[in-house]
């Protein structure tokens, strides 16, 4: 697997070492242990990132793992252990970075569905906009939502034919599961920069699909 060249555009280290940990949950130590090595990220074996908001996990460490979860795993069950990380790193992200997005509030849980949805992505958009070099935004499309990242980590070097942001994806199912007090929705990437895409694009509908 060919190493993915530092990007300059990095992630906090709060966020790559829970990034890491949700790996650790999903593949488990040795598992992890064996993506490191193959992403030529062996530096990082025992040695994860300070818990603070210094931008110091480059993406291009993001989505060499994310590369080495389909190399290893194959591309199919990769993406599912991907959304299983994306959603096993939100569970951690709520707990670090609630406060600041505002959705730990109380009088946010009493609001209508639909705007909650709305205000929580809104959130999540800015916090990632705030906390890292990721340029994420939030368009209300009518009938769906629109996330686009305009500098995605999950992708970030990579290129194929079919979108592959499965870490984010996971990220945004397990948001919206949360500020939806436990509805599912749909999260379907439909351009990716790996593509060619100039920005990695999720369709959200606004209505659960339970």
């Amino acid at each position: 697997m060919q190493r993915i060249p530092v990007s300059g555009f990095a992630n906090s280290n709060k966020f790559g070492r829970i990034t890491l940990l949700a790996l650790e949950e999903v593949t488990g130590k040795h598992g992890v242990n064996a993506l490191l090595n193959l992403a030529q990220l062996s530096h990082l074996i025992n040695a994860y990132p300070p818990s603070n908001l210094e931008r110091k996990f480059d993406f291009a460490y993001t989505s060499g793992l994310m590369g080495a979860l389909e190399e290893v795993y194959g591309v199919r069950d990769g993406q599912v252990f991907a959304l299983r990380v994306g959603k096993a790193t939100f569970e951690d992200l709520l707990s670090n970075y609630g406060s600041l997005a505002g959705v730990t509030d109380l009088a946010f849980r009493l609001i209508p569905l639909q705007l909650k949805v709305k205000v929580g992505l809104s959130a999540m958009a800015r916090v990632f906009s705030q906390t890292s070099d990721q340029l994420s935004k939030l368009e209300d499309m009518g009938d769906h939502f629109l996330y686009a990242i305009e500098r995605c980590p999950a992708c970030w070097g990579r290129m194929g034919n079919k979108p592959s942001c499965f870490l984010m994806a996971g990220i945004l199912m397990a948001g919206l599961r949360w500020v939806s007090s436990g509805h599912e929705f749909r999260v379907v990437e439909t351009s990716c920069i790996a593509m060619g895409d100039k920005a990695c694009n999720f369709t959200i509908p606004k209505e659960p699909i339970d």
